[in-house]
């Protein structure tokens, strides 16, 4: 097996429901929307002017080149950018009806229902079964825990490798066993909205191109190019097949990028 990196982030929003399925398709609504964002670090621009709506109960893929601002994007859903001290939010970024930049939004509330698994593997120093555990324990959840740790590993792909050795630590394990460890963690909560930035970067897979995750998985696409331009975002299927933007078919061939 090998490690790879991945250009793809997602977002995805409560539960999937079948992308072959058109009445659930029609019937979702919008999980988050961003208006005229805009995003700097210091003096440069990270997201240039995004608007777009993200559909509940749907995966979104956000593709493209290194440095093109998808990373920026996802942690503005859920006020990640508050920790960068040179990061400045311009616009609306609109959850559940609310922006979450209102002043009076807790970002801390807001981050239990916008869950998020990081790039890098990054599992507490605790065993598996509390690093799935929790996000619920933080809740004050009141069911049963462990079985709640028992679905979502399982939702992890990670149940079978790992029931045996519960009370282990989540450091002993391999690369790819951390970052799917993440996941269950963030499934744990069953929050609202999941943000995944390059999810599959360090897990075990061997992927002959980045790009087919997002068109295998995700059912709306949204590309960003150099400088944080949203240039193309619609079903997969269409910006795949039928890109709208030359620059987008040409970065989907391998034109560019």
């Amino acid at each position: 097996m090998s490690n790879t990196t991945s250009d793809d982030s997602l977002i995805t929003t409560e539960v999937q429901a079948d992308s072959n399925d058109d009445r659930a398709a029609a019937a979702a609504g919008t999980a988050v929307a961003a208006r005229n964002l805009n995003v700097y670090y210091g003096d440069e621009q990270a997201i240039d002017d995004v608007t777009m709506e993200i559909p509940e109960k749907r995966v979104t893929a956000l593709i493209g080149p290194s440095g093109c601002g998808k990373s920026t994007f996802l942690r503005c859903i859920n006020r990640m950018n508050d920790m960068i001290e040179i990061c400045r939010v311009d616009g609306d970024v609109e959850f559940g009806g609310k922006n979450v930049y209102d002043a009076d939004v807790d970002p801390v509330a807001l981050r239990r229902k916008i869950g998020m698994v990081f790039q890098k593997p990054n599992p507490f120093p605790k065993s598996i079964r509390d690093n799935v555990a929790y996000g619920l324990k933080i809740q004050g959840f009141d069911g049963d825990v462990d079985e709640r740790v028992e679905e979502s590993l399982k939702g992890a792909a990670l149940w079978d490798e790992v029931k045996d050795q519960l009370d282990s630590s989540g450091l002993e394990l391999s690369g790819g066993q951390q970052q799917r460890l993440c996941i269950a963690r963030a499934i744990a909560p069953d929050p609202e909205v999941i943000l995944m930035d390059e999810p599959t970067s360090a897990l075990d897979l061997i992927v002959t191109h980045n790009m087919q995750q997002a068109a295998r998985i995700s059912d709306q696409t949204a590309v960003f190019l150099t400088g944080g331009e949203l240039v193309e975002y619609g079903d997969t299927d269409q910006v795949f097949e039928n890109p709208h933007s030359e620059r987008v078919e040409d970065y989907i061939t391998g034109k560019f990028g």
